[in-house]
C-alpha cells in the first residue's frame, strides 16, 4: 500500500442489491441527493486522488429500517456481509461501520454482536433519527450499554427530518445539519454520553450546528435544571467530529475552537459528495493556515489512529 496519509472516517458504499431495494421502494434521492453510482474501484481511485490511505465505509440514509423489522434485520446482515467482503479483499485500505436496525433494539444488539465478532467491523453507524425516533431514547439503553462495553466507535449520520421538507431546499443542504444536532442534544440531555464514557461517538459533517450553537444549547439544558453549564459543555465536547463537507474557512474556526484536541477527523462523504466537492473541501482544509503541520497531521490521520489502531502505521 502506498504511504498515503489520510484516514477517511466518512465515506459511503452502495451495495447493488441495497440500491435496487431502495429503488423498488421508490427511494431514488434520499435526503434530496440522487443515489450515485458507486464501485469499489471508484473508492480506491478517490483514495489515490486525495492522499487517503484508509477509508471506513458505511451505508448512508435511509439505512435499512423502512418500517418492517424482519426485513431490516435481513437487509442489515446482507449489507454488512457485503462490506466485510470488501474490507477483507483490501486489508488496511478499507474498513466498515456496520449497519444496525434501530428502532429494533433486539435486532441491533444481535447484528452488532455478529458484525464485531464475526465480520470484524470497525464500528457501527446509527442514524440520528429513524421514523422520528431520535437516538438517546430510553429504549436504546441496552444497545448503548453493549457498545460501551465493547468500547465501540459510533458514526452518527443524519437523515431526513421527521416532518415535511421545504420546497426548494434539499434536506441534505440544511436539514441534515439540524438532524445531527438534535441527536447530539438528546444523547447529552438524556445522559447517554455520561453513562457510557467508553463510547467514541463521531458526529457527521462537523457536528451539524453543534459547535456553533454549543453554548446556546448548554444554556437551554441548564434552564431545564439540575446540571451546570460546565458539565453540559464537557459532555458536548466529548463527541468526535468529521470534516465531511465542512473543511471550509467558515466552518473550521468554530469546529476547532469547540472540539477537544484529537477529536477532529478527516471525512470526504464520497460518493454522495462527488469528486469535485471532495476536492474543494479537502483543498480548503489543506490550505487552512490556522492549522500548523502537527494539527493537520492530527486531523488527517493521527486522531483516527487512536480510534482505529488496526489502521495505524504500526499495524501496516
Amino acid at each position: 500500500m502506498t504511504a498515503h496519509r489520510r484516514i477517511d472516517v466518512h465515506q459511503h458504499l452502495l451495495p447493488p442489491d441495497y440500491v435496487a431495494w431502495l429503488r423498488a421502494k421508490d427511494i431514488h434521492a434520499p435526503g434530496g441527493r440522487e443515489l450515485p453510482q458507486w464501485t469499489v474501484e471508484d473508492a480506491l481511485r478517490l483514495q489515490e486522488e486525495h492522499d487517503i490511505a484508509t477509508s471506513i465505509l458505511s451505508v448512508s440514509a435511509p439505512g435499512v429500517h423502512l418500517g418492517d423489522a424482519a426485513i431490516a434485520r435481513a437487509k442489515a446482515r446482507k449489507v454488512n456481509e457485503f462490506a466485510a467482503r470488501i474490507a477483507h479483499d483490501y486489508p488496511g485500505r478499507l474498513g466498515f461501520f456496520a449497519t444496525l436496525t434501530l428502532p429494533d433494539v433486539d435486532g441491533a444488539l444481535a447484528e452488532a454482536a455478529y458484525a464485531f465478532d464475526e465480520l470484524h467491523a470497525s464500528g457501527v453507524i446509527l442514524l440520528a433519527n429513524t421514523h422520528g425516533r431520535y437516538l438517546g431514547a430510553p429504549d436504546d439503553e441496552p444497545l448503548f450499554a453493549e457498545l460501551d462495553q465493547r468500547r465501540a466507535v459510533i458514526l452518527v449520520h443524519p437523515t431526513e427530518l421527521p416532518g415535511p421538507s421545504v420546497e426548494g431546499i434539499p434536506p441534505f443542504a440544511a436539514d441534515f445539519l439540524l438532524d445531527t444536532t438534535r441527536a447530539a442534544y438528546r444523547l447529552v440531555r438524556n445522559g447517554v454520553v455520561r453513562r457510557h464514557p467508553d463510547l467514541k461517538i463521531i458526529l457527521s459533517h462537523a457536528g451539524g450546528f453543534l459547535p456553533y450553537a454549543s453554548h446556546r444549547i448548554a444554556a437551554a439544558m441548564v434552564a431545564e435544571g439540575g446540571r451546570s453549564p460546565v458539565e453540559i459543555l464537557e459532555d458536548l465536547r466529548s463527541f468526535y467530529f468529521d470534516t465531511a463537507l465542512s473543511g471550509s474557512p467558515a466552518a473550521l474556526p468554530s469546529l476547532l475552537a469547540f472540539a477537544k484536541p484529537g477529536h477532529v477527523l478527516f471525512g470526504s462523504d464520497f460518493p454522495f459528495a462527488p469528486p469535485p466537492a471532495v476536492g474543494y473541501f479537502t483543498g480548503q482544509l489543506d490550505a487552512y493556515a490556522a492549522l500548523d503541520a502537527d494539527a493537520h497531521a492530527a486531523v488527517d490521520r493521527r486522531s483516527a489512529e487512536a480510534l482505529f489502531p488496526q489502521f495505524s502505521a504500526e499495524a501496516r
